[in-house]
């Protein structure tokens, strides 16, 4: 009697342990398809994001360049001219490229919309802002075939020329704060007051030796509209500064300003552009990965 009462203990122990071992087993697995499923989702909304920015790269596959997705960098091609792109009479077509500093800003969207009117693709030099207005205008910029390139993140000179080390964070920030609302990743530069500013604390050699390091080109100018110093000069004499260089240069970087006080910029730049349209010699491009830099230690700089 009492063998067949420890038997039934020991088999009732026994279904105990099974019984445990299966809600065991059952909690793991649910567990696992909890994470598993969220997992998936997590997943399903990075494709989404990928999605979004491989769309934004085929809508500007064949107009922008300089810019990269992160993750996928590689030499691009688009928007260049070929070097046996010639006139009819057998000369080389003469490059423009008409660049826009320090936005974006309200007029940034003027300037978009005279740009697409006249089938122009140019570069934007952006420094870092927030708020909606920025920041469709820097998506604004990419879907449309621009190129999407650095001008610093804080513009301001007494921060970013104080030490390499603060010229690289501030460069750093602005990089990764446009692939963030972008998805690119942007690889041209340019220097707050150019690669010959006199303000900085710097060996300017040193933050020109990082940005090829990393990868990184920089443009100057060659032609300037001198919208900068002043924003109260004239439609008229803007335009005189842009178009009046182009017959001496083969390559022409213009300088202008995006700032949303550059309204004359803004007012001149149909002009300038039908005009260079119009010249038969020129086309108009936006800065690319393989655009030949024009710096201010060679023979392009604006006397």
């Amino acid at each position: 009697m009492e063998g067949t009462y420890d038997r039934s203990k020991r088999i009732l122990h026994l279904k105990r342990i099974i019984v445990t071992a299966i809600i065991t087993v059952i909690i793991v697995l649910t567990a696992v398809c909890i994470v598993l499923g969220v997992r998936v989702g997590q997943l399903k909304e990075k494709v989404k994001e990928l999605e979004a920015v491989i769309a934004v790269a085929g809508e500007s596959s064949d107009t922008a360049a300089g810019i990269y997705t992160a993750g996928a960098v590689e030499v691009s091609s688009r928007n260049t001219v070929n070097a046996g792109q010639l006139q009819e009479d057998g000369s080389q077509l003469k490059q423009i490229f008409l660049t826009f500093d320090d936005g974006p800003s309200s007029n940034t969207d003027r300037i978009l919309d005279i740009l697409k009117e006249y089938d122009v693709k140019a570069t934007f030099f952006v420094v870092g802002k927030s708020g909606e207005q920025a920041v469709n205008a820097y998506r604004r910029i990419v879907a449309e075939g621009h190129t999407l390139a650095m001008h610093s993140y804080s513009h301001k000179y007494n921060e970013i020329y104080a030490s390499r080390e603060s010229f690289i964070a501030d460069l750093e920030q602005l990089q990764e704060y446009l692939y963030e609302i972008t998805g690119i990743w942007p690889r041209v530069y340019r220097f707050p007051g150019g690669s010959s500013n006199v303000v900085n604390n710097v060996d300017m050699q040193d933050l020109i030796d990082y940005l090829d390091e990393s990868g990184i080109t920089y443009f100057d100018w060659n032609i300037t509209a001198g919208d900068a110093e002043s924003g109260s000069l004239s439609p008229e004499s803007i335009m005189e500064n842009c178009l009046g260089k182009i017959d001496n240069v083969n390559r022409g970087m213009i300088l202008m300003h995006d700032a949303s006080n550059k309204n004359s910029t803004v007012e001149a730049l149909p002009e300038i552009i039908r005009q260079i349209q119009e010249r038969g010699d020129a086309v108009i491009l936006p800065v690319t990965d393989r655009t030949e830099p024009i710096h201010h230690n060679r023979k392009e700089i604006e006397d």
